[in-house]
């Protein structure tokens, strides 16, 4: 890859060691979408459902998203807002991330704000942009570099994401940019703006309030049974709720250790969901379906209609699974 910064140092050629910044200030507590992106339903053509830039990225947004390293690229901007090559980083960046549609995630962290962030990438000085593979740091860029050199080192990063087993993908992290672009590269027009009490589901949603998200999305409904978007939106806030307090380690591990367990395997098809493994998270439950007859069967086929709900009747692996759901039922 060109125009990379020097090598890290060598004690940052393994994992990251982000304890440096257990320390972190009061208020620098994760954002809900940095740790638990917001599923939804695929967006559609030439429209853009969410962005996958997290701007202003705390300490505590930097330690879930190296955890999220492990399910795609996480790109940070080690940014130094005085440089002017940090800005024009920033506008390269952002819409080659978004166009890849959750395959890669980009967080900009303000260095000259929190110096202490450089010293964990062994750096006196911004800015650079480094990306994170399932915990192991690589060093992409320290300067702009044309638009074709750049989807080029993308697509590299991506490949060798996938040659080590990093290649999931995730649903946005944050609203749509004002300034994002079409594919063609044209300015898209601005998103309408939301209903009342779907803008008052978002805020909630935005804030890690998922019972005033799923409240607002109700009443949303009740005034219009035919809304869609709220019915979704119930499901939606519903699996951010659940899966909030949940210890991925410990429900995998339960979920492997009770097969018969139908919560057991409800929470690992929710934590699937969530970390885009729909495919999984589907097949889960619809052989659970098969082969459990009883209550323990409807209680798994009706979560796994709500998730269907959270994933969108117009995606096809959604299609796919009701095929292989009425199978397993008649």
């Amino acid at each position: 890859m060109s125009q990379q910064p020097p090598a890290m140092p060598s004690h940052l050629r393994g994992a990251l060691d982000l304890s440096a910044l257990k320390g972190s200030p009061a208020g620098q507590q994760p954002r809900p979408g940095a740790s638990n992106p917001a599923p939804g339903p695929s967006s559609a053509a030439g429209a853009q459902a969410g962005s996958w830039v997290l701007d202003q990225a705390t300490q505590g947004d930097l330690q879930q998203l190296v955890q999220l390293s492990s399910r795609v690229p996480v790109l940070i901007h080690l940014a130094a807002p005085s440089n002017p090559a940090s800005p024009q980083l920033d506008d390269l960046l952002a819409p080659a991330v978004d166009a890849r549609e959750g395959q890669l995630i980009l967080a900009r962290v303000d260095t000259e704000a929190d110096p202490q962030v450089l010293s964990v990438f062994g750096l006196t000085a911004g800015p650079a942009v480094v990306a994170v593979l399932a915990g192991q740091p690589v060093p992409v860029l320290n300067q702009p570099v044309p638009r074709d050199q750049l989807d080029q080192l993308l697509d590299e990063l991506l490949a060798a994401a996938a040659q080590n087993g990093v290649s999931g993908t995730v649903p946005p992290l944050a609203p749509p940019r004002a300034d994002a672009q079409g594919a063609d590269g044209t300015q898209e027009p601005a998103a309408p703006a939301l209903p009342p009490l779907h803008q008052e589901a978002q805020d909630a949603l935005d804030a890690g309030r998922y019972e005033d998200a799923q409240d607002a999305f109700r009443r949303a409904l009740a005034e219009n049974p035919a809304d869609a978007d709220a019915k979704a939106g119930i499901s939606r806030a519903g699996l951010l709720a659940r899966t909030a307090a949940m210890d991925a380690d410990t429900v995998r591990e339960r979920g492997a250790s009770a097969p018969d367990d139908v919560q057991a395997q409800i929470d690992v098809a929710d934590l699937d969901v969530l970390g885009g493994h729909v495919e999984d998270a589907f097949h889960r439950l619809v052989r659970f379906v098969a082969g459990h007859p009883g209550t323990d069967r409807n209680t798994a086929r009706e979560h796994l209609v709500d998730l269907y709900s959270v994933v969108g009747d117009q995606d096809p692996r959604t299609a796919a699974s009701r095929k292989a759901l009425a199978m397993a039922l008649f």
